[in-house]
């Protein structure tokens, strides 16, 4: 359930305006999507000029564009578990913005992302204006065990949500996770309340993560035809 729109020009403002506020010696969150790889690339970029940086990456496909960037990496345990270096800056995209509030999983990596997005001391918001709106009104992703599925199914109805499984492009099945997981898109409609619904989906048993990302943005910039729009949330 990838996000569309946006023009190519105005994510690469918004990814490399971001990636230019990283600092020698970062420990750096590698979000994954389309404006999140603009920045990894202008990091590598930078890498290759003889800045000093580790990356943290928060899927397979943000992890083989570092490499081919150049960028030293980290594993997630190294940066973030007991003992890890810490996070420094993530920076991340997201599928809708609004008042400081996402959702993500687009790309079936929130659980991921939210683990680096969450541990890092800033979290820089990446996007097009396409992704900007009043309120939360997108198909939330959940990361779910395979086996609770219809549990989770039955508990996202009962919260007056519509469940559907993330059925795969191009391979018969379903759509499976970095970490083999299965993904539930749940449309609530617009979301009132982004904080309850986000506590209602974590309380449910079978649920890895979910895609509402409640107040963990430190800054927002949004690309647009010609320049960044940068705010805090």
């Amino acid at each position: 359930m990838k996000t569309s729109g946006g023009s190519d020009a105005a994510k690469r403002r918004a990814g490399e305006s971001a990636a230019r506020t990283v600092d020698d010696g970062d420990v750096v969150g590698l979000g994954t999507g389309s404006t999140a790889a603009h920045a990894i690339r202008a990091l590598g970029d930078r890498v290759d000029a003889g800045l000093n940086l580790r990356g943290v990456a928060t899927s397979f496909a943000s992890r083989e564009l570092a490499v081919e960037r150049g960028i030293p990496l980290l594993g997630l345990d190294a940066a973030t578990g007991p003992g890890g270096v810490g996070i420094d800056v993530a920076i991340d995209g997201a599928d809708r913005v609004a008042d400081g509030d996402l959702i993500k999983g687009g790309g079936a990596a929130h659980a991921r992302e939210k683990l680096v997005d969450a541990s890092a001391d800033r979290f820089v918001v990446v996007v097009d204006p396409s992704k900007e709106a009043a309120a939360l009104d997108r198909p939330v992703p959940l990361e779910v065990l395979a086996d609770g599925r219809g549990v989770v199914a039955e508990a996202v109805q009962a919260a007056g949500g519509e469940p559907t499984l993330r059925r795969a492009e191009r391979k018969d099945g379903p759509v499976v996770t970095d970490d083999g997981n299965l993904v539930i898109d749940a449309d609530f409609g617009t979301i009132a309340d982004p904080a309850s619904l986000a506590a209602t989906l974590a309380g449910t048993p079978g649920v890895v993560e979910h895609g509402l990302f409640v107040g963990l943005a430190d800054e927002l910039r949004v690309g647009t035809e010609d320049g960044v729009r940068v705010t805090e949330p």
